[in-house]
């Protein structure tokens, strides 16, 4: 998203983290920039009986959470660290001082934005199905399209089972049950359980 060179002449710091290392909490105010350098990350929230709903996931170049730093709100959700990740933090202050500086950071920072809100919609969308299969459809095509190769079966989805289910809402068996009924229906493909779409 932003050139880690720049990062660094602007002031921002390398931070360590371990897997299920809380990055920011929810319903604290967004104080940094953070940009992944290495790593996995998820966004998540948990409900009342404290199941886990996952509402993004970002890996190695992705920053997160900096839509927030635009407004005076606190954060809606938990950054967890999925696995040991080295992630770039800058303060606000220097953040918006890089964007105000370089116009081509911020047209990529708007074009990062309005990418994720497609991805809200389409998952906002996806609540109005009954179908799991629908569900997990809808999940799918959106993953494989930023995948080159469109064809039958050419796309591994990088996610878990329980990772499935936490992004559209099902219970973990309800996506067991229903990723075996898509491999009958030859919808995907599974091979030493990795799932090909």
């Amino acid at each position: 998203m932003i050139n880690e060179d720049l990062l660094t002449f602007f002031g921002a710091e390398i931070i360590n983290y371990k897997a299920g290392d809380l990055i920011f909490r929810e319903k604290e105010y967004p104080m940094y920039y953070y940009q992944i350098e290495k790593g996995k990350i998820k966004l998540n929230n948990y409900t009342e009986d404290g199941k886990e709903f996952i509402q993004n996931l970002f890996s190695d170049g992705h920053s997160f959470g900096e839509s927030l730093l635009f407004v005076d709100r606190p954060y809606p959700m938990n950054a967890v660290a999925m696995e040991k990740s080295s992630i770039f933090k800058m303060s606000r202050e220097k953040f918006l001082s890089l964007i105000r500086g370089n116009p081509e950071i911020s047209l990529n920072i708007y074009q990062c934005l309005a990418e994720r809100m497609y991805y809200k919609y389409i998952m906002l969308y996806n609540l109005s199905f009954q179908s799991p299969v629908s569900k997990l459809k809808l999940l799918l095509d959106y993953l494989k399209s930023y995948h080159d190769d469109k064809a039958a079966y050419s796309f591994q989805v990088p996610l878990t089972r329980q990772q499935l289910a936490s992004l559209t809402g099902l219970c973990v068996e309800t996506v067991i049950r229903t990723i075996k009924q898509m491999e009958k229906d030859n919808i995907v493909k599974i091979e030493k359980r990795k799932i090909y779409y």
